[in-house]
């Protein structure tokens, strides 16, 4: 850390990874994905014929182009580092039918941004605060991607394509659970490194109430009072039933929340910091 202006940028830079978006397994694996005869593919471009292959592959090569040029408008260590995640961009589609764990090396890939924006910002990283950001971030992924693959167990076994919701399957609450710990921990571990505030930790908090929400439970009859509590957003979530298509979908996309915490948190947090020392730089000049 430098100040806390360069500290303000590096956290909203790294976090949601905004340059390395830009580099998304995404493309790769819907061209893989588009082929697959299923109900969750058919309105994709490709496999709807609204494009053809030659088309999806000139929007691949621009975004890649693209990507490409704002990797090269870093820094040396930047650059080797973005170059360092192709292995992960280019094999992540491939892992669903080598492993039962896509999620996770969907996680590693997606979230190399927690490390290319702080080198991009800082010139190198400081793995103190890199690492547990970007494990964090993995085990977000792992989270709400899990939830997501719920919905296409069915076609998934069609097709023969492995994922963390079949490998789960019943016991996917403990398995969540553990995740929602580990991410907590590192979001924790990654304020300490930094220095970080109290709107800070207490966006790690909500963040943490929202994951508790997250996990399934067992389905029961309700009470009304009980019916009434579940029309509530977070009981909504609370009440993810892995079995339902559409109730997965809508928990996946309530994530939307936890990355706007954490966003508010880290800018909060930071202005709360630039304001405590400018206070004492206040207080030093009165007193000399």
């Amino acid at each position: 850390m430098t100040s806390v202006e360069s500290d303000e940028d590096v956290w909203i830079y790294s976090y949601p990874g905004l340059p390395y978006r830009l580099v998304s397994p995404k493309p790769v694996e819907s061209a893989v994905l588009a082929y697959i005869n299923v109900a969750r593919t058919a309105n994709r471009p490709i496999a709807a014929g609204d494009i053809t292959r030659f088309q999806s592959l000139v929007f691949l090569g621009g975004q890649l182009s693209l990507a490409l040029g704002v990797l090269l408008c870093l820094n040396n260590y930047s650059i080797a580092l973005g170059a360092a995640s192709l292995s992960l961009v280019l094999t992540y589609p491939l892992m669903k039918r080598i492993t039962y764990w896509p999620q996770l090396v969907l996680g590693l890939t997606f979230n190399w941004g927690a490390l290319l924006g702080w080198a991009a910002v800082q010139g190198s990283c400081d793995w103190s605060v890199c690492l547990p950001l970007y494990a964090s971030g993995v085990m977000w992924t792992l989270i709400y991607d899990t939830i997501y693959a719920h919905q296409d167990k069915a076609d998934d076994l069609l097709v023969g394509v492995k994922s963390t919701a079949l490998r789960f399957n019943e016991q996917t609450k403990p398995w969540l659970s553990g995740f929602s710990v580990a991410m907590l921990s590192g979001l924790t571990l990654t304020g300490l490194s930094c220095d970080q505030t109290l709107p800070y930790y207490a966006a790690v908090a909500l963040i943490g109430g929202h994951l508790v929400h997250q996990v399934p439970i067992d389905k029961k009859p309700k009470a009304p009072v009980d019916r009434a509590l579940t029309d509530f957003p977070c009981q909504r979530i609370y009440t993810l039933d892995i079995n339902n298509a559409a109730d997965c979908w809508k928990k996946f996309t309530a994530n939307r929340t936890v990355g706007f915490l954490l966003f508010l948190g880290i800018v909060l947090g930071n202005l709360w910091k630039s304001k405590e020392t400018n206070e004492v730089k206040d207080s030093l000049t009165q007193s000399s």
